[in-house]
């Protein structure tokens, strides 16, 4: 376990391997925790980094608006500033993937490359649950009742991944480490997204992983990002939901490997 203080608040990662770094970004209401599998695959070949968003896992900010996605582009911004990381790929999960096109797009100094795994370009392709997580009065409600709030969510999870049990032990234990303002404020501003008019600045070399069986974002945003990125590449999985490095760990951990050990140009 490590951690640095930035001006927002506190950053908790985990680091593994030896190499070129790589950066891993997590998801809505999920922590570094989700890439503890795939860090021991890519930590042969590189230096992995998971980092846990301001108020989820380990890490914490100062106040409610350190949990806005804009925000945490910056904490993936300074984490790279502090631990003197000139550029790196960029990998994220959902959210993270949203992250990690951003970067591309706000900072492009400091990456190599960009993969999403089931990331929204949109706000409108978040299921109805999540864009309803995401109004104030609607957090506060569910919020009011935290017991059956997890309850539902970690029944829910059983129908996100083909192995329900271990997708509801980690959902456990990630909603337990959140708090109001992460929760409704993450996803507040994830809903409000729409990267398409910004997605021409990324010239990185991007790959989109989607999962057909997705139910947490359309699956169709793998359309979006490739007409918005003309040189991204798509990895589709149909037997996959929205997290394929659970559902086919083999696969997506060699296709992760594959493209990030490829000779990175620019389009």
């Amino acid at each position: 376990m490590a951690s640095l203080v930035t001006e927002r608040g506190i950053i908790h990662y985990e680091t593994y391997g030896r190499g070129r770094p790589v950066l891993l970004l997590h998801g809505w209401l999920g922590s570094w925790a989700l890439w503890r599998d795939t860090i021991a695959i890519l930590g042969k070949d590189f230096r992995t980094y998971a980092i846990d968003f301001f108020g989820f896992g380990e890490s914490s900010g100062k106040s409610a608006e350190d949990f806005r996605v804009e925000n945490y582009v910056e904490l993936v911004y300074q984490f790279m500033d502090k631990l003197g990381i000139v550029k790196a790929p960029l990998i994220g999960h959902s959210m993270g993937g949203t992250v990690s096109l951003s970067m591309a797009i706000r900072h492009p100094e400091k990456v190599v490359k960009v993969c999403v795994v089931g990331s929204p370009i949109t706000g409108n392709s978040l299921n109805l649950l999540l864009k309803l997580s995401g109004n104030p009065a609607v957090a506060h409600i569910f919020w009011s009742a935290p017991y059956l709030l997890k309850l539902f969510l970690q029944g829910y999870s059983y129908l996100m991944a083909k192995d329900g049990r271990k997708m509801s032990r980690m959902m456990a234990h990630d909603m337990s480490q959140i708090s109001v303002n992460s929760f409704f404020q993450s996803i507040g501003t994830l809903r409000e997204t729409d990267l398409r008019p910004l997605l021409s600045q990324v010239q990185v070399p991007t790959l989109g992983i989607y999962g057909k069986r997705d139910i947490i974002v359309n699956p169709n945003q793998n359309l979006v990002l490739k007409q918005g990125v003309k040189q991204a590449e798509i990895s589709w999985y149909p037997d996959a939901g929205h997290f394929p490095m659970l559902d086919t760990p083999d696969r997506f951990n060699e296709n992760l490997r594959t493209f990030l050990q490829a000779k990175a140009t620019t389009a």
